[in-house]
């Protein structure tokens, strides 16, 4: 072999050597992945106020955070919406929530500071700029957010509590299994509901797009508002939180199908 091509073999096994450097080695890295700032998902967990949460932070930071009566988990009590800004060192930030208390302390502006790590806990606590006490939370992480949501898995009756900005109603809502949403209150002068359900690309949500009228609870006029619905399968419970475009009116429902 003469020795221009002995130099030629030499320089390709060199670029050989900077191209694995380059790439991290010709092995496997053991280099752990960065930080995700990215709160996205359905949180459950409960307050300092002895309430239960289920929070949904959507891939747009835009959230949800319905809260129980205290002790009494299976009534709520309200629901803040807002947006958060997710960062890399897990914090989540908003200061635009709107707290839509059913309690009679009518609907507040609200900051929420959190802590998260994807996909396994989201912690913070909840402050008004009123004389509303603020208060803590803490909650992990629920799977049933990765399961694909179903227009066949909502499908059907459900009997629970509406709750409005007049007040609340004994209500049946029903499902179609294509989404259609219409729900009568129990009063002789009842609420009245009418709507859609849409699955959602990312998570195991639905967007809700609902018409609130009639009288008792609803006299005070005909509103359109927007939200989200969740199915919790496990308890066969559906949660409904929904605002209008100002924010001053809204909607929550909580119902089991038998």
């Amino acid at each position: 072999m003469n020795t221009r091509a002995l130099k030629t073999i030499k320089a390709l096994a060199m670029s050989g050597v900077l191209a694995l450097a380059a790439c991290g080695g010709g092995g496997s890295s053991n280099t752990a992945p960065g930080p995700s700032a990215n709160a996205e998902g359905l949180w459950s967990g409960s307050t300092s106020t002895s309430r239960s949460v289920t929070a949904i932070v959507l891939d747009n930071g835009s959230y949800w955070f319905l809260y129980s009566v205290p002790r009494v988990n299976a009534v709520v009590a309200g629901f803040i919406q807002g947006t958060g800004n997710a960062a890399l060192d897990g914090s989540f930030s908003s200061t635009d929530g709107v707290d839509f208390n059913l309690e009679g302390r009518g609907i507040n502006n609200a900051t929420l500071a959190a802590s998260f790590v994807a996909r396994q806990s989201f912690n913070g606590s909840v402050s008004y700029a009123s004389a509303n006490p603020p208060f803590t939370f803490t909650s992990s992480y629920n799977a049933d957010y990765d399961q694909t949501p179903s227009l066949s898995a909502i499908a059907g009756s459900y009997a629970g509590i509406a709750s409005v900005a007049g007040g609340t109603e004994a209500t049946t809502i029903t499902i179609s299994p294509q989404g259609v949403i219409a729900g009568t209150g129990l009063t002789a002068s009842a609420c009245q509901f009418v709507g859609t359900a849409v699955p959602r690309t990312k998570g195991n949500l639905y967007d809700l797009s609902m018409v609130v009228s009639g009288g008792g609870a609803c006299a005070s006029g005909t509103s359109a508002v927007s939200g989200i619905a969740y199915f919790d399968t496990g308890s066969k419970r559906l949660y409904l939180a929904a605002l209008n475009k100002s924010r001053s009116s809204g909607l929550s429902f909580v119902g089991i199908k038998p």
